[in-house]
């Protein structure tokens, strides 16, 4: 059983604009996320501070628990929202999010019993685009939140992270776009371009 949180807390500085509601390839971006992640998802929700600009979606809205505490914070409101044992937390600024990636992910935490299966690419760990046990990491950040930890992955030594290979990662995600999140108009352009080709 999946929970599948879509986060929708960045500033999206750099775009001048909510990009999580700016129309890719007429529709919001965090609908084109979800409508990917859905068939994997036995639960899906959102966490934003923005309730009110998200209710369209009609998926429960889930607040920062942690105020202020960036995206650790986040992370934690994500695992500690979701109902099912395994959560797979997505960044909503993902236009390519990998439904397949991510379910192949969740079978490798289960069979190897790990508490964080997680992609490393050159630009290093992907935690918004992997797949988390819930009982073990929950208290993991609780202490690192406690221990006035803000690196996402500040805890990662306190549980089981099994790291995919890019062999793994390839296999799903051969055009390598999986983690490709959109951060300014230009990326934005540049993804609606790829989509056409690859959709």
């Amino acid at each position: 059983m999946l929970s599948v949180v879509v986060q929708a807390g960045g500033q999206s500085t750099r775009m001048n604009e909510n990009k999580a509601l700016k129309l890719f390839l007429k529709r919001p971006l965090i609908q084109r996320v979800i409508a990917r992640l859905a068939p994997i998802a036995n639960e899906m929700l959102v966490t934003t501070n923005q309730a009110a600009d998200f209710a369209f979606l009609n998926l429960p809205l889930f607040p920062d628990l942690k105020p202020g505490r960036g995206p650790l914070g986040g992370l934690y409101t994500a695992l500690v929202s979701a109902k099912n044992p395994l959560v797979a937390v997505v960044a909503c600024d993902m236009p390519f999010a990998n439904a397949q990636l991510l379910e192949a992910a969740a079978s490798i935490l289960i069979q190897e019993e790990a508490d964080v299966v997680i992609a490393e690419t050159p630009e290093g760990f992907e935690p918004l685009h992997a797949i988390y046990r819930r009982k073990n990491c929950i208290p993991a950040i609780e202490t690192a939140i406690a221990l006035d930890q803000w690196r996402i992955i500040s805890w990662f030594p306190q549980v089981k992270v099994r790291v995919l290979t890019m062999d793994e990662v390839d296999r799903y995600d051969p055009e390598h776009v999986a983690f490709w999140n959109v951060n300014t108009p230009e990326e934005f352009a540049e993804a609606e371009q790829r989509a056409q080709l690859l959709d």
